[in-house]
């Protein structure tokens, strides 16, 4: 320990050495190193975009699902018991035994990882796809009726957009947990940032603890003022109210 202190002091003598990319080695092992954010970038980037990538495929898919759901959940009492039942039981299972149950069909792949979140989004889609559906008032739906539409037109044209909101709400809210999920996906190899967490806890690397934490806040903040602004876009009503 004296003999690396004393190397580390005689580094930060010499002028004609860029004593700065030792922040994140030993015996500094800095929180907060930009030399590391230099050095790493390429391998940063990389996780970076697996985790884009994970979260966009595990959440539309989880909408993909979700929709018909959601519609079929409507036609009954007990079709809407079955539904949010099943995907409530879903969701309480934990994340290394959803990825296990999935490894033999799906093998070590970012699959895995995309269909086990995208099958954790069901309880919040479905519930709100279900909840935006149904506050549509009936005498809009008769209006729409009168007006000669079908029930397919009726969906897409009446309420479908007066759901919006409320279906825009719940996509947030499955996108945000979504992103602090794709982490897990690290113990089957595929979890973007979660890769760099995994292997800096395990090293104490706290310069990249710090970078792919921050980046998981920062890429749950940035999709969530993507989708408001996506709502805002397509519920032009909304904005003309306030």
């Amino acid at each position: 320990m004296g003999a690396l202190a004393s190397h580390a002091a005689t580094l930060a003598a010499l002028p004609s050495i860029d004593t700065s990319r030792d922040c994140y080695t030993f015996p500094a092992n800095n929180w907060f190193c930009p030399a590391y954010l230099s050095d790493y970038s390429s391998e940063i980037t990389t996780q970076l975009t697996e985790h884009v990538w994970i979260t966009v495929v595990s959440v539309l898919l989880g909408a993909v699902i979700a929709f018909p759901l959601a519609l079929l959940a409507r036609r009954s009492a007990s079709a809407a018991g079955f539904v949010l039942g099943s995907s409530t039981v879903i969701y309480t299972i934990p994340s290394l035994a959803m990825f296990s149950l999935l490894l033999p069909y799906t093998g070590i792949s970012p699959w895995t990882v995309v269909i086990g979140l995208a099958l954790y989004t069901l309880t919040i889609l479905v519930r709100n796809i279900l909840a935006g559906l149904s506050a549509v008032p009936d005498e809009v739906l008769e209006a729409g009726r009168g007006l000669g539409y079908g029930p397919a037109k009726l969906l897409l044209r009446v309420e479908l957009p007066l759901a919006l909101p409320v279906i825009m709400a719940g996509l947030r809210v499955a996108t945000v947990s979504t992103v602090a999920l794709v982490t897990v996906g690290a113990i089957v190899g595929n979890g973007g940032l979660g890769k760099l967490l995994l292997l800096a806890v395990d090293s104490d690397f706290k310069a990249q603890i710090l970078t792919a934490s921050v980046l998981c806040v920062l890429l749950a903040i940035a999709f969530d003022v993507l989708l408001l602004g996506t709502q805002r876009l397509f519920t032009p009503w909304q904005r003309a109210r306030v």
